[in-house]
């Protein structure tokens, strides 16, 4: 096996945990208590509207901790705002930047006169080897256990795969809640873990009532993939609504996202419609509530604090 930095090496910390990017989830408390436990963690650029937003977040997490932490972004067409939001990243120098649906060739050439390093979502070796030629500084396998946009590979098959084909260090993003298992995808290779979905039932997080007590009443076989919303595969939990509406793209969704002439307005679109979607359902209770989840909130079984999850996975 290679020799790779860990996720710890890389970034100067104490443990190779990263609290993962959850859009409209993550927020800055939850950044700040995982700084404070020792680990890393990221906000997604797309939770705040404005760049004044962005900037106020990241500033507000410098203001309580000096150490590393990053940002999401979602570097293709559906996100009109990543050029702008690049480059207040950029001169606010935020650690690190994860990439994410999309080419992310623009923004590690941008990062590479700096001192920001770029972790690149990756589904499969394909795509983990364009961006190492690329430049990345490490990769984030998403395997089919993760939440929100998932892989197609389970987490063993998708590190082993990975450590055997690129130099990259390989953080590991899909079905992590305890320290067993975070020591057993270190033993496959990987340079850490990435870990959202049982964050999400936390006092830190500012998702409804309702979206919490999903977590505890729900669990990993009622968790579903669903295209209907993004176009995307989007894991998100069974409930009675997502049972009626379905989780397939109608033939008609299905061939405007395909089709050559409509294709880059109907990604826009129907990407922001069904995040809309999931928007109003994570604030306010309703009988069309769509919530995003990943099959690893099978051990949630109670709101904690960010501390107290982290310690499970330490």
């Amino acid at each position: 096996m290679k020799k790779r930095s860990t996720l710890k090496a890389l970034l100067g910390i104490e443990h190779s945990i990263l609290l993962a990017p959850m859009f409209l989830i993550s927020n800055t408390k939850m950044v700040i208590a995982a700084l404070q436990c020792g680990c890393t963690a990221a906000i997604p650029a797309h939770n705040y509207r404005t760049d004044k937003e962005l900037r106020a977040a990241i500033m507000e997490i410098r203001k309580e901790s000096s150490k590393p932490f990053g940002v999401n972004l979602i570097v293709n067409k559906s996100n009109p705002k990543y050029k702008n939001q690049l480059k207040c990243l950029l001169e606010l120098g935020v650690d690190f930047i994860i990439t994410s649906l999309g080419n992310p060739k623009s923004v590690i050439e941008a990062c590479r006169k700096r001192k920001t390093k770029v972790f690149c979502d990756v589904i499969d070796l394909k795509y983990a080897q364009k961006v190492e030629a690329l430049g990345a500084d490490a990769v984030i396998a998403v395997n089919s256990n993760a939440g929100g946009h998932c892989g197609n590979m389970p987490a063993n098959r998708l590190i082993l795969q990975l450590v055997q084909k690129i130099n990259l260090p390989i953080i590991s993003a899909g079905g992590i809640t305890n320290r067993q298992e975070v020591k057993e995808v270190m033993e496959w290779g990987a340079a850490g873990v990435s870990v959202g979905s049982i964050f999400i039932a936390t006092h830190e997080s500012c998702v409804s009532e309702e979206y919490k007590q999903a977590m505890i009443q729900y669990g990993k076989k009622d968790i579903v993939k669903s295209t209907k919303l993004t176009g995307s595969a989007l894991t998100v939990i069974n409930t009675p609504y997502v049972q009626r509406i379905g989780t397939k793209a109608s033939f008609l969704e299905y061939l405007i996202h395909h089709s050559p002439l409509l294709k880059k307005y109907a990604k826009m679109i129907m990407a922001w419609k069904g995040m809309q979607k999931v928007k109003k359902s994570a604030f306010k209770a309703s009988y069309t509530n769509v919530w995003c989840a990943g099959p690893s909130i099978e051990s949630v079984k109670s709101i904690r604090s960010v501390k107290e999850v982290i310690s499970d996975l330490l």
